[in-house]
């Protein structure tokens, strides 16, 4: 019997070992490596940018003021707790449209929209691209992912569990690109990391569903405006009490967690991450900041950024107190259904029929894959082998990634 028990014991601490994440991969894959600084190719997202018009809310700029104190709705006595400061931050995706049966095509676009992106590489090597339109794709790619998987749980309110820990989303091999599995944290500490030698702009892109987390936008990255469009979700982060707070005299500044876990960015976690700060902090916190002795990483808010804020049917800080949120989705309808957009409908036909084919990719490279293709059936049929896409020219040398501003 005692040897029965042993056995369970050490049965159950191996699964649990097995069921641990992997840590980030140490270098860069070969397929996502090289790159043509002088790249004319481009990759269309109008699919996402659709999906992401529809779905996300956008609440503007945070005031730094905090919420009016929850009240219990009439007939009930149960009040949900928030974070004051924060709750009011950041802007909304309608995962409440992704709820229940009635909601399943709108799972169904995301999904494929998901593995759309996830086959790009297969059907046009990264190497054949420039750096700034590979960081447009690894930021969508990581994004749309991100709202799947999340789909997936939802509705959870609480999203710290989902999104650190040994069981992390982020931590788990979800994707398969180019025949590599990665996890989100693969994309993040290794990708993005090595291949734009820690720029911390990067960070700003990496949406995480909850309201501590950099913005998800409305509109998809580009690589013709994708460092506009980090340095836009930076200013917007820096700048809310869910990325920093400090008051004149406190010798802490605060700032968030999610700086904490991004550490690998800021090897002198506290010099760099203060350098970094200063290029974007405006008010009375950034001379709080120049004041301050140390930055203590204590800010959080893992509430997951829904609509509602997962608790329609008691009422929320957010939806009551935010006026602009309420002008903003007056053509978001509520119906027996639950919620839905009348964009939807135009997401979901651009998503279903978008394939992992030259659709994707500008004219140019349209036109130079189907060449490709037809050279490779000519040399199969004739047994010549493969032609490769390095005999269309070697992959360039490794450019310097851009400086934040």
């Amino acid at each position: 019997m005692k040897h029965i028990r042993w056995l369970l014991l050490i049965t159950g601490v191996l699964l649990a070992l097995s069921a641990r994440a992997e840590p980030p991969l140490a270098t860069v894959p070969e397929p996502f490596s090289g790159f043509d600084p002088a790249s004319i190719y481009t990759i269309k997202y109008d699919d996402v940018d659709a999906f992401l018009r529809a779905a996300v809310i956008d609440t503007g700029r945070s005031n730094r003021e905090k919420a009016e104190p929850d009240q219990a709705k009439t007939g009930t006595r149960m009040k949900v707790k928030v974070k004051r400061s924060t709750i009011n931050e950041g802007n909304r995706f309608v995962y409440e449209a992704f709820e229940g049966d009635d909601n399943a095509p709108n799972r169904e676009m995301l999904k494929a929209m998901r593995q759309s992106l996830e086959q790009i590489p297969t059907a046009a090597p990264l190497k054949l691209f420039s750096r700034d339109e590979q960081l447009a794709y690894w930021l969508n790619l990581y994004n749309i992912t991100l709202l799947d998987e999340i789909v997936a749980i939802y509705p959870k309110r609480n999203l710290k569990k989902v999104v650190t820990g040994k069981n992390s989303i982020l931590a788990q091999k979800v994707l398969n690109v180019a025949g590599v599995p990665l996890s989100l944290d693969d994309i993040q500490h290794t990708i993005l990391r090595q291949n734009y030698d820690n720029n911390r702009l990067v960070l700003y892109g990496l949406y995480q569903g909850h309201i501590g987390s950099p913005n998800i936008r409305k509109q998809a990255y580009t690589g013709q405006r994708v460092w506009y469009q980090l340095e836009d979700n930076a200013k917007d982060f820096v700048n809310s009490n869910r990325g920093t707070e400090g008051y004149e005299g406190d010798k802490a500044f605060k700032v968030s967690t999610f700086y904490e876990r991004s550490a690998a960015y800021f090897p002198d976690f506290q010099q760099d991450l203060r350098a970094h700060l200063f290029v974007f902090l405006e008010g009375p916190e950034l001379q709080a900041l120049k004041a301050a002795s140390e930055l203590d990483p204590d800010i959080d808010d893992w509430t997951v950024t829904d609509l509602y804020g997962s608790y329609d049917s008691i009422g929320g800080s957010f939806a009551d107190n935010n006026a602009a949120l309420v002008d903003s989705i007056q053509n978001i309808s509520r119906g027996a259904n639950g919620l839905y957009s009348s964009n939807f409908s135009a997401a979901y036909s651009q998503a279903v029929t978008r394939a992992p084919d030259l659709s994707r990719f500008s004219p140019q490279l349209a036109e130079l894959l189907k060449e490709i293709q037809v050279r490779e059936e000519r040399a199969n049929e004739q047994k010549q082998g493969i032609v490769t896409v390095e005999e269309m020219g070697q992959a360039a040398e490794p450019e310097e990634p851009k400086e934040e501003p």
